[in-house]
């Protein structure tokens, strides 16, 4: 800006960029504070919903132990109201346990391979052991094979691998079978599973 040598020019220069930038000035600051107010309603929003969801869903976990049709309706009820929330995929992972107890490892497959996509790192290794489980229940060898090959994560390496070789003894591969299972004791399957060394030992 320009340096003024009196006072009225000084005066002079502010009304005139009022005059020119006022309207301006008062917009910005009034979508300033438009947004800011608007976020914050957002924001208290989202938690109301999620509080929402996670009262529900709390409800649904507690009344999992009806029969399979009620739960469906729980289910189906809490996910018309909650489904894009988080617990929208839990709540189908409730109800394959469900049809697992059932008998209905058909639907359980489902279920289960539905609600993967949505799951996050540290959810969906667990779930995928136990569609792999489901689909070696059902004879499906290849898919519980392909299904166990997507678990990636150290963690589950000797579930992993003692899945794997309980699907190989099915298939007739004894000698895959018997390095699956050693590959598993070395990943401290032992601790989990007391089984996996009577399975290696059958093997011989």
């Amino acid at each position: 800006m320009e340096i003024y040598s009196t006072e009225e020019q000084q005066v002079e220069a502010i009304k005139k960029f009022w005059k020119e930038y006022g309207t301006s000035i008062i917009g910005g600051a009034v979508l300033g504070l438009g947004g800011l107010f608007g976020w914050n309603y957002y924001q208290g929003h989202v938690e109301t919903q999620r509080e929402a969801a996670s009262a529900a869903f709390t409800q649904v976990v507690e009344q999992a132990a009806q029969s399979q049709d009620a739960l469906d309706n729980l289910v189906t009820q809490f996910q018309a109201e909650h489904g894009n929330s988080g617990y929208g995929p839990l709540s189908q992972l409730l109800l394959a346990r469900a049809a697992v107890e059932a008998g209905d490892l058909a639907k359980a497959e489902t279920l289960l391979s539905d609600a993967l996509p949505a799951l996050d790192s540290a959810t969906k290794p667990m779930v995928q052991l136990r569609l792999a489980r489901v689909q070696l229940a059902q004879e499906k060898l290849d898919a519980a094979e392909g299904t166990l090959a997507q678990v990636q994560s150290e963690a589950f390496a000797a579930q992993r691998e003692e899945l794997k070789g309980d699907i190989l003894v099915k298939k007739g591969d004894t000698e895959g079978a018997r390095a699956a299972y050693e590959a598993a004791l070395a990943a401290g399957g032992a601790q989990t599973s007391p089984a996996l060394q009577m399975k290696l030992d059958d093997l011989a």
